[in-house]
């Protein structure tokens, strides 16, 4: 019996979520009530009150689960071994798709902007962690040689963050989210040739070209 109540729980607990995050989608993080959440996910005010205290919380947890989501789809990314730039490249790509696949990924990437604080239910602040990341790609495609030898890779690293999550930002609210591949891949032929050597432009750029074609 108490097997069975908690596999209730928690499959209430993901049904409140997986409503939230498409409440969220729908009507932005100020315009959604819990009233609306609770139809969403089909549960009483009493089951979601079990589990959440607040719609912040809920917020905050659903942005949680889009981090890791995320992060674990990176982590896979990078455990190929590729040169660090072409992770990068892929990386912008694989932010694209998972805003248009995964909802809870989208409803992080949304709520990031509408919260305000870029935090889950932590202290951390996930742009943070994903420039220190692109630092150490940065670093590591310098060394490789894919990244002119005068970059500087902290400044690399903000302007690759800042160049994904503006076509996020624009895309949102231009209302084409499923334009985000095509226009990080303008993004990248012309944000290249400041950043690789003059012989590498060409296969970075067709790199980047094919990474947009998978969707």
């Amino acid at each position: 019996m108490r097997v069975a109540r908690q596999a209730r729980a928690e499959a209430t607990r993901d049904a409140v979520l997986t409503g939230a995050a498409e409440v969220f989608l729908r009507l932005g993080y100020a315009n959604a009530s819990l009233a609306e959440i609770m139809a969403q996910a089909k549960v009483t005010k009493g089951a979601l009150y079990f589990h959440f205290g607040s719609k912040e919380e809920l917020a905050r947890v659903v942005i949680d689960i889009g981090i890791e989501r995320l992060a674990g789809a990176r982590d896979r990314l990078a455990d190929n071994n590729a040169p660090a730039l072409e992770v990068c490249v892929a990386y912008s790509y694989l932010v694209a798709d998972m805003a248009l696949r995964d909802r809870m990924v989208a409803a992080m990437l949304a709520l990031n902007h509408q919260v305000g604080d870029y935090r889950g239910t932590s202290n951390e602040n996930m742009l943070a962690l994903f420039v220190e990341e692109h630092v150490q790609l940065a670093k590591r495609a310098v060394q490789e040689g894919d990244l002119r030898p005068d970059i500087e890779p902290e400044s690399v690293a903000l302007l690759l963050q800042e160049v994904t999550a503006g076509v996020h930002v624009i895309a949102l609210g231009m209302g084409d989210v499923e334009q985000m591949p095509a226009r990080m891949e303008r993004a990248w032929y012309h944000l290249l040739p400041s950043l690789v050597p003059d012989a590498k432009l060409g296969y970075f750029r067709e790199y980047a070209a094919r990474r947009a074609r998978r969707y």
